[in-house]
């Protein structure tokens, strides 16, 4: 099947969908889908700005909305089960179950459009998700990994994404653990001193994947890059796991 780009009426209605288009000079199709899922209360407006600022050759971008909007009148979106509480910061827990956006994430948008009727293989597929929505992307690809499809795209046996990167968050601890590792390669990135993304976490997180990168903050907190230092590990993992055509120039992605 002839790989084609990714429309908005390929999405189910119900599902909110930004789609960016690799710069003019990329060859088109893009052998690249970037899928960014937005963080606990955010929604896809954020993360598609950051998106057109990411200017990646050869890539598509598409920015996926939570489907549930968080109730008492909060703003924005959750990728949540359900609105769990922490106990010890009173704030919204990020890890509340994710059975049904996995479910959204590799049925509905990965199987269902980017492999069915897009023609892409899984190892053409990245995600980055930040927080609540980095917890998302990683329960995804151990789903895709864990389970077989019929559909046709995926050939043989690969199971593996192209890679997940994770900002501000491990794998959950309402994730499975059981069954091999998944091979897909994971970078997390996080602040310095992480109350979420601790020694524990990372190591649960390396109890699910093969192949994990961790990248840390000189700064505390577990925010979105700031700066070029702090972008770099994301850059120079996209430099490895993206696929060109055309060979990528020097200086060619950057942040604008």
């Amino acid at each position: 099947m002839p790989t084609r780009a990714p429309l908005s009426s390929d999405f189910p209605s119900s599902l909110t969908v930004t789609i960016t288009p690799p710069p003019p000079s990329s060859s088109s199709p893009s052998p690249n889908i970037l899928l960014l899922l937005h963080g606990l209360g955010d929604s896809a407006a954020s993360f598609t700005s950051f998106g057109r600022a990411l200017n990646l050759p050869e890539t598509t971008i598409l920015a996926l909305q939570a489907p549930t909007k968080l109730p008492f009148d909060l703003p924005g979106f959750h990728w949540g089960d359900d609105v769990a509480f922490d106990s010890t910061t009173g704030g919204l827990d990020m890890d509340a179950g994710f059975s049904r956006a996995v479910k959204l994430i590799v049925d509905d948008v990965v199987r269902g459009v980017l492999l069915q009727k897009c023609g892409y293989r899984l190892r053409e597929i990245m995600i980055l998700g930040f927080g609540q929505g980095g917890m998302a992307a990683l329960v995804a690809a151990r789903e895709l990994s864990r389970t077989t499809s019929s559909s046709s795209s995926e050939t043989g046996t690969e199971k593996e994404l192209s890679g997940i990167i994770s900002i501000g968050a491990p794998y959950p601890l309402s994730g499975s653990t059981m069954g091999s590792k998944s091979r897909t390669p994971v970078l997390l990135v996080a602040g310095r001193d992480s109350p979420v993304v601790t020694d524990t976490a990372v190591q649960r997180t390396k109890n699910v994947f093969e192949f994990v990168e961790l990248h840390r903050y000189s700064r505390k907190g577990d925010g979105m890059p700031r700066s070029r230092d702090e972008m770099m590990p994301v850059m120079q993992f996209f430099a490895r796991r993206l696929r060109s055509r055309q060979g990528v120039p020097e200086g060619a992605v950057e942040i604008t």
